[in-house]
């Protein structure tokens, strides 16, 4: 079930105690950004460590090419990331891959949240 999805229910049934929801976790993110992989690999100031066991040739952009990040900003500074990847270059969508990443990196700020809810309620 979708955060919406749940949201909508947890409405529905009235229940009313002190939460985190959707509206809080979307207000607490101040910036989003996204790059992919081979974007950053390809940066002046990247760092490319190739194992002696790797194949001839060195290291190579191929699949970092669909490996997409979203790193979120929160309200207090602190960032929290996603990532996702397809198995197959020929099926990477950028929007695709930012949405999931975004995603991920959403399902991060929900015990961040809770846990500083939670020191905030009475015990």
């Amino acid at each position: 079930m979708k955060q919406r999805e749940l949201e909508q229910v947890i409405q529905e049934k009235g229940l009313t105690a002190p939460r985190v929801t959707p509206s809080d976790v979307e207000q607490n993110i101040v910036e989003e950004h996204f790059f992919v992989a081979s974007d950053a690999i390809q940066h002046s100031n990247s760092v490319h460590v190739v194992p002696e066991h790797a194949p001839e040739g060195g290291w190579k952009l191929g699949s970092t090419q669909a490996l997409t990040f979203c790193v979120l900003v929160l309200r207090n500074g602190f960032t929290v990331t996603g990532e996702s990847s397809c198995a197959s270059l020929e099926n990477f969508d950028a929007e695709i891959g930012r949405k999931i990443a975004r995603q991920n990196a959403v399902s991060k700020i929900w015990p961040l949240m809770g846990y500083e809810l939670k020191s905030k309620l009475p015990q």
